[in-house]
Order: C-alpha cells, then structure tokens, then sequence
C-alpha cells in the first residue's frame, strides 16, 4: 500500500486525483497504476485500470486470478467490473469512497449473484493516510 500511496501523491503531483495502485503476484509488483483520465483523455485510466493492464502485459494473460491488487481508494463499478474479468484473488484498498466506492460504501458489486468470480476484500488498510492525500489534494484545489 505504501507504494500504491507514492503512485497517488504522483498523480496528485500531475493534477489528477490521487489514486495509486499496484498489481503483486507472490510478493513482487508485477502493475502499477496512477489515475491518470484528465492528462490521458481516457474515462477508464482510473488507477486499478492502469495497474490491471501493466499487469496484464507483464503476465502475458488478461487473466490474473493468483494476484493481489491494493489501491488507495475504494473501487468504482467500472474497476470493481475489470477486477473480476481479470480474475483478482484480492483487493486491499484504503480509504472508502462514499459517492461511489462499489465494494462497500454504494454496493457490493463483486458479490452480485450473477458473477462467476470470487474476490475477497480486505478495506481500511492505511485508511487514515490514503483519506489525507485525498483531502490535501481537495483541500488545495479548493483555495
């Protein structure tokens, strides 16, 4: 998470909102990923996109079911909907997101009855440090 955290203050740094994530298999980061739709004209660059698809082209496979992706916020539907094409085992993430976070705060989107994939998730990791890039990042762009 604190790499995924380094990735977020980059795209803070870049005018994005600040979201980092990364893709590990077996202890190594194999994707990373920062929010990146405002610099790359891409509604879909949030940063598990990003993350998901280094992966991907690292693993050779759009499949990923053996990897772990952590992230600093809570993952919308679009994310929560390529998590589970991509087959992640696991989802760490940060800091909820209450408009739109779809794993708890909104839905549990990766729970529908329809899916064929299982994700465990695990949430509030480093929370408190993943909310105050979050609010720095506002806070400044507010003044």
């Amino acid at each position: 998470m604190r790499e995924a955290l380094t990735l977020a203050r980059e795209a803070a740094a870049a005018g994005e909102v600040p979201v980092g994530a990364v893709v590990v298999r077996d202890g190594v980061v194999i994707g990373r990923g920062r929010n990146a739709p405002v610099g790359s004209h891409d509604p879909t660059a949030h940063a598990e996109i990003v993350a998901l698809r280094d992966a991907a082209s690292h693993a050779g496979n759009y499949r990923l079911p053996d990897v772990t992706l952590y992230v600093t916020l809570e993952p919308c539907m679009m994310c929560v909907g390529a998590l589970m094409h991509a087959r992640v085992q696991t989802v760490v993430y940060g800091a909820t997101e209450p408009k739109a976070g779809a794993m708890e705060s909104t839905q549990r989107a990766h729970e529908h009855p329809a899916l064929n994939h299982q994700v465990t998730v695990v949430s509030g990791v480093l929370a408190a440090e993943c909310r105050d890039v979050l609010q720095a990042f506002f806070r400044d762009r507010r003044s």
